[in-house]
């Protein structure tokens, strides 16, 4: 199954990451010592060298962390469970919603994204300053990261494959439209397209314009409406099949 083979590759990339940045902070002296070590017994023996194939390398790194004691295999797991699961788009999806009902709140999250995220209970994990655009019936936003792959996984979870991709990457700037067309979002002549480039610095998401056909929805129905690539302004979000209008 195609699902099951993108569960596993997200699992992997996250304990990858996670991993990865445990590794980072191990102090140097900590690695000079299991080189010592290694020098102390034949050479004959095997040394735990890192495989190659990023899944087995991170199967690798995430035994020698927890040998160590450096990390908690549960600890680990719980955090991609976290992104896996329980992130997502899901965050996002209730900021936006909220300020689709909300016109106060709309305001305060488009004078400052942090604070009034961090009123629904959500905070970044990393400290970039995220901005809030706004789509409307006659501006349409688009985020990309053209150095990398820069984004809010705090509101976002995982980022796309397409996000990342360098085509995506470098059209995004020259060619908008044509790459909104590709994704089946053709947008009007008159409708104004602009580009938000993302750093490590500030990242972005955009707030979709609401759907027409929505008026009578909770606030909790409209959340399940808004998908992540409307947060990335790759896609509006569709009216539901026979509005609450």
């Amino acid at each position: 199954m195609a699902d099951d083979k993108t569960s596993v590759d997200r699992r992997g990339f996250l304990k990858y990451a996670a991993t990865g940045a445990v590794a980072a902070a191990v102090p140097n002296s900590m690695h000079a010592q299991e080189h010592d070590h290694d020098h102390d017994h034949d050479h004959d023996h095997d040394h735990q060298v890192v495989p190659s194939d990023p899944a087995l390398r991170t199967k690798a790194l995430e035994s020698l962390l927890v040998e160590k004691g450096l990390v908690d295999r549960a600890a680990l797991d719980a955090l991609v469970d976290a992104y896996e699961n329980k992130i997502g788009p899901r965050n996002g999806a209730r900021v936006v919603a909220r300020a689709w009902v909300d016109s106060a709140y709309k305001e305060r999250l488009l004078n400052n994204a942090p604070a009034a995220i961090a009123e629904l209970g959500y905070g970044a994990v990393q400290d970039e300053h995220l901005v809030v655009l706004e789509n409307g019936p006659r501006v349409h936003n688009l985020v990309v990261c053209t150095l990398c792959s820069c984004y809010p996984w705090p509101m976002l979870g995982l980022p796309p494959v397409w996000y990342k991709s360098a085509p995506y990457r470098s059209r995004a700037v020259i060619d908008p439209r044509g790459v909104l067309r590709e994704f089946g979002l053709e947008l009007p002549e008159d409708v104004e397209v602009r580009v938000s480039d993302s750093t490590a610095e500030v990242r972005y998401l955009v707030l979709p314009e609401r759907p027409a056909g929505t008026e009578k929805m909770t606030e909790e129905e409209l959340a399940a409406l808004v998908t992540r690539d409307a947060m990335i302004g790759a896609a509006k979000i569709e009216p539901p099949p026979g509005g609450k209008a």
